[in-house]
């Protein structure tokens, strides 16, 4: 027996989203790769298509690896990450039970690109060569099982799979196990249902057989419709419906138009129509020399040029029609602000609000993100929020809200929204407010040295605390030192303002004053003419 399991467990059928099935197999993450991968994967109409990718023991880097996760996430690119262990002569050191807990906390210390976090336990065990030298069904179940267990303990959202197996591989142990033998083995009587617990999809290897170079048109075991075959199986032996992965699959090395052709019938026939498979990750995009050269979807240096960096392949699987894959985020963040509670009518308004983004998402308006003011009642006024433009994930950007409101007068309640293709994702809190009148201002100045200040050329500006220039009044009257500005726009009652009156030839003053409802007073300092002043200097 495996152990029992106590934990609760999401389905392993994904949610109904739109999906971008293309991917690639990737040999190093390194940021040239992943472009070229964006460039192949998310063309002609694409968006978010996948890219397997291999994490070694002794390259778990945090650091690394989240700054793999951050461009990766930059460039709309799914994750999927086929666990190792490490080289040891012709054979891959075998992984224990023991090993299950660092691998997890590593895993789960990163900072994933989207909700499910697709994961790969190894690879090809029916190989010896890939699980220590020999072939051991049981011990590989063993290990599997206690790796999906602690991580779907860990966190729910791991989507594990196991190993992808050679189909072509014949019965002959301890080098080879046939993967039928291998899968009855994995899945008896006694473990069935703990496996469909810990299992949220299928990975093939559906390679196109004999030597790589089989007929797209062929269908079974060893051929690109391998999967076909394995679903089947694995349906006998009791494993749920699970969705398909095709993390490795391609044509070795031959005639480079006919295999780019192979790529177009296999996609466009087989692949693409079939719901099941949720991603197609060919083998492999950048491999440089052996054992893969041959698969190598990258052209040597010698032979590349500034026009064809890569055989054709790549430019027909780049060509065919794609569609926007809109994959699950998890979407967390705050919109904090402190706007005032007490506006006037026919007046324009700008005010800043914070926004944390602590989800997996880029808030980026070309990707769909914009904030909105949401009411359950008429909206009392305009209003348009500046862009979002790269908001990533632990930033924190300020925002401008500019409004503009009528005569509507009266109480109101808004919420502030944070929406994706006009769907809300998170809010802030509630912002109460009311709009009254439009407040008076009445003002005192005197001229020195004039002993009667009168005239009708003062100007009259209004600062906010941000010092900017919210009203101007130009042309103002005074008499006798008395002047009344009869609406006041733009301000925010109980807020404090500085005021700044002007005239010509003479040195502007300033007043604070806070703007109550009704009339308001203020008293300017007197208004010396520089002229004046001047000349007193130089006596």
């Amino acid at each position: 027996m495996l152990g029992v399991l106590l934990f609760p467990i999401k389905s392993a059928i994904a949610d109904e989203v739109k999906n971008n099935k293309f991917g690639i197999h990737l040999a190093q993450p390194h940021l040239e790769d992943l472009e070229k991968a964006k460039d192949l994967v998310n063309s002609n109409g694409g968006d978010w298509g996948y890219v397997t990718l291999v994490i070694q023991e002794n390259d778990r880097d945090k650091n690394k690896w989240q700054e793999v996760f951050d461009r990766m996430r930059e460039f709309h690119l799914i994750p999927i990450i086929r666990l190792a262990t490490v080289p040891q002569a012709d054979k891959w050191r075998r992984p224990s039970k023991e090993d299950a807990e660092g691998w997890v906390n590593f895993l789960d210390s990163l900072h994933w690109v989207i909700k499910d976090r697709y994961i790969i336990l190894f690879n090809e065990p029916n190989h010896g060569s890939e699980w220590g030298g020999e072939v051991d069904v049981d011990d590989y179940a063993q290990v599997a099982f206690e790796f999906a267990k602690k991580l779907k303990e860990k966190n729910s959202d791991f989507f594990v799979m196991l190993a992808g197996l050679d189909a072509s591989a014949p019965s002959s142990t301890p080098s080879f196990e046939d993967e039928g033998v291998f899968l009855s083995r994995v899945f008896n009587n006694e473990t069935i249902e703990q496996w469909n617990y810990v299992l949220s999809g299928f990975a093939s290897h559906s390679y196109p057989n004999p030597d790589f170079a089989g007929s797209p048109y062929a269908s079974g075991r060893g051929s690109v419709r391998t999967y076909e075959w394995e679903l089947k199986f694995l349906q006998q032996l009791g494993v749920k419906d699970l969705p398909v992965f095709l993390t490795e699959t391609g044509w070795r090395r031959g005639d480079e138009n006919t295999v780019a052709e192979h790529f177009k019938t296999a996609f466009e026939n087989i692949w693409l129509p079939d719901e099941r498979i949720l991603a197609v990750t060919p083998f492999v995009l950048d491999y440089q020399g052996e054992p893969f050269l041959n698969f190598s979807w990258k052209l040597p240096s010698a032979k590349a040029s500034e026009e064809h960096e890569f055989y054709p392949q790549f430019y027909m699987v780049q060509s065919l029609s794609k569609i926007k894959g809109d994959p699950v985020q998890i979407e967390n963040g705050e919109i904090n602000f402190d706007f005032p509670k007490d506006l006037v009518a026919h007046s324009s308004y700008h005010f800043i609000l914070r926004l944390v983004n602590s989800g997996q998402a880029v808030w980026d308006k070309d990707f769909g993100y914009k904030l909105a003011l949401f009411s359950q009642e008429e909206k009392p006024f305009e209003y348009f929020f500046s862009d979002l433009k790269k908001v990533k994930p632990f930033s924190e950007v300020e925002v401008d809200l500019y409004i503009k409101t009528n005569g509507t007068l009266g109480k109101r309640k808004l919420k502030l929204i944070l929406e994706k293709n006009s769907k809300p994702i998170s809010e802030g809190k509630e912002w109460q407010f009311e709009i009254f009148p439009l407040p008076s201002l009445n003002f005192k100045t005197s001229l020195y040295p004039k002993l009667r200040s009168s005239a009708n050329d003062f100007e009259i500006q209004v600062f906010n605390e941000e010092q900017e220039v919210i009203l101007k009044k130009r042309n103002v009257e005074v008499k006798a030192g008395k002047g009344t500005i009869n609406e006041v726009k733009n301000v925010a009652l109980g807020k404090k303002y500085r005021l700044v009156i002007l005239k010509r030839y003479y040195l502007p003053r300033q007043s604070f004053t806070i703007f109550h409802q009704g009339k308001n007073e203020v008293k300017f300092e007197r208004m010396c003419l520089w002229i004046s002043i001047l000349t007193e200097n130089w006596t």
